[in-house]
């Protein structure tokens, strides 16, 4: 997909790519052919340009077609450069303006749980999204609600736009933080897939009537190493020559 555009936000798509095949193909309920089954478990993706990574996810899950990567940002695409949920099936809510997807998640949670819907809502933020009132409003709100069915990952990459999150507000430890208002958390290498299957279940199976956070440490276009070592990577540009190069790469180290 990125290819079709040249450029984009592959770097947070390459980070977070580990989190999305767990959460996909080891912890949600969901059915393909339905992807508004009642009954399934909600992905809220609250950093709507990293729409790029759940398409792949959609696509791999058999919920969206592989033949619309080449439309990807294209006009009248069903997977716009920022994720929209009324354009792309799979897609639960619209993100842009960050900070709100947690909100959103607290009340569908809340929702779920009134209905005595045992579905889980899962919502990925940004390290980013750490220095947003709107969030800590959130997670103050959850743990109220005692809202077990909510599970908040934390993509903690260190980047933004202008610089390293931890030179703008996020500047202390984050698991302490979530677990000081009463969240179940864990801190976990979001690059390491044993690590974040374990994780997964233990924030589904934990016992305690409390909202679950995991913050996933990841690496800004992890697998690709000549990418990984640019300076700035939030938005890239990959020349038409380098697609091939990273391609490669990734398939050499593909697992078996």
């Amino acid at each position: 997909m990125g290819e079709v555009q040249g450029q984009g936000y592959i770097g947070q798509a390459l980070g977070v790519a580990d989190v999305l095949a767990t959460s996909y193909f080891h912890a949600m309920t969901y059915r393909a052919d339905d992807p508004e089954w009642e009954g399934r478990d909600r992905f809220y993706l609250s950093i709507g340009h990293y729409a790029i990574a759940l398409y792949g996810a959609l696509i791999e899950a058999g919920i969206l077609p592989e033949d619309e990567i080449p439309t990807y940002g294209m006009d009248d695409s069903r997977m716009p450069m920022s994720g929209m949920a009324a354009y792309t099936p799979g897609m639960e809510i619209t993100g842009g303006s960050l900070g709100h997807g947690l909100g959103i998640a607290v009340g569908a949670a809340l929702g779920l749980k009134r209905k005595k819907n045992p579905a889980f809502v899962y919502n990925m933020l940004s390290d980013g999204e750490l220095g947003e009132g709107s969030t800590w409003e959130a997670v103050m709100s959850a743990v109220q609600w005692q809202l077990d069915n909510l599970i908040a990952i934390v993509d903690f990459n260190n980047q933004q736009a202008d610089g390293p999150t931890r030179a703008a507000l996020a500047v202390g430890a984050e698991a302490p933080k979530w677990a000081a208002f009463g969240w179940y958390v864990q801190e976990v290498d979001g690059n390491d897939l044993e690590a974040l299957v374990a994780a997964f279940d233990n924030a589904r199976n934990h016992p305690a009537p409390c909202p679950r956070a995991i913050i996933c440490n990841t690496r800004m276009c992890k697998g690709v190493p000549f990418l990984e070592e640019r300076e700035s990577n939030h938005f890239i540009r990959v020349e038409q020559d380098e697609w091939a190069k990273a391609l490669a790469i990734l398939d050499e180290d593909k697992p078996l």
